[in-house]
């Protein structure tokens, strides 16, 4: 009676086993690695990969940090751009000439950070359409005689690092005058102005007005040149033939026509933004 028991436990125990070798795994394959008839895959159901997006978050009011989080104009425009897209992504604060070096070199998926459209940078990296109209500025203390680009000869200029605006100072004080002042962040380059070190300071419009708007005390204005300031255009910045940019274009084409781009635009500078110039 013993043997026939364990004979018989045997040959269940056989069937249970190859019953489970033909059942299908978690991801939805069976055990020979074929996918089942009724389950084809398709690469819209493949998970996409978590995106690292580099930015310098020292440009109120594009991207600074508040507890810890990034915010600004482009941490809110980056959102939508998640959703539209389907990516999941990490925001990184790397400073200026990092956030290039990690998108050279592939580190960083892209960067966004108020970075100027230009055909000397376009030598290395690809843009995405333009998403921001901009322009230098200067700013002085109150009752400056600085009032165009041509009057800050003989003066001590502050300026961001490898900032556009760097291009126009050399053509007016001449490249590596001892007078302009460079320093890593916009935010520096104020304070310097601010405390007494420069006679002036060039940035992009909109972080020059944003700061006057909130240090009153301060008693700062903000100089328009147009002759001698061209427009610019912000763009996100990819590696040499990213595969993500037509992807990142069709995005942030269809956020701009449909009207949430200027939602984020009115709510950070209070009023509408120049489309059809930006379209151009």
């Amino acid at each position: 009676m013993r043997k026939f028991t364990l004979f018989t436990l045997v040959m269940i125990f056989t069937l249970i086993l190859a019953a489970c070798g033909s059942s299908q795994t978690s991801n939805g394959s069976n055990s020979n690695g074929e996918k089942p008839a009724n389950n084809e895959s398709n690469e819209s159901d493949k998970e996409k990969k978590k995106l690292k997006i580099g930015t310098d978050a020292h440009y109120p009011p594009f991207q600074s940090i508040e507890n810890g989080v990034i915010v600004g104009f482009d941490a809110d425009l980056l959102v939508e751009l998640g959703k539209e897209t389907g990516y999941e992504y990490e925001y990184v604060n790397l400073g200026w000439e990092p956030l290039f070096l990690e998108v050279k070199d592939g580190i960083s998926d892209f960067g966004l950070s108020a970075i100027t459209i230009s055909d000397d940078r376009k030598q290395t990296y690809d843009f995405s359409v333009p998403y921001f109209l901009s322009t230098n500025k200067i700013l002085v203390s109150e009752g400056s005689d600085i009032k165009s680009i041509a009057d800050l000869e003989g003066k001590v200029v502050a300026i961001q690092n490898g900032a556009s605006g760097q291009a126009a100072l050399d053509k007016v004080l001449g490249k590596n005058n001892p007078n302009v002042k460079k320093f890593e962040n916009n935010g520096l380059v104020i304070m310097e102005l601010a405390s007494g070190g420069a006679d002036a300071a060039v940035a992009d419009n909109a972080t020059l007005e944003e700061y006057v708007k909130k240090n009153p005390d301060q008693k700062l204005v903000v100089v328009e040149d147009k002759e001698g300031f061209d427009n610019e255009f912000y763009g996100m910045m990819f590696q040499k033939g990213s595969p993500l940019k037509a992807e990142i274009d069709a995005a942030l084409t269809k956020l701009i026509d449909n009207g949430t781009y200027a939602e984020i635009y009115e709510k950070w500078f209070g009023v509408q933004p120049d489309l059809e110039t930006l379209k151009e």
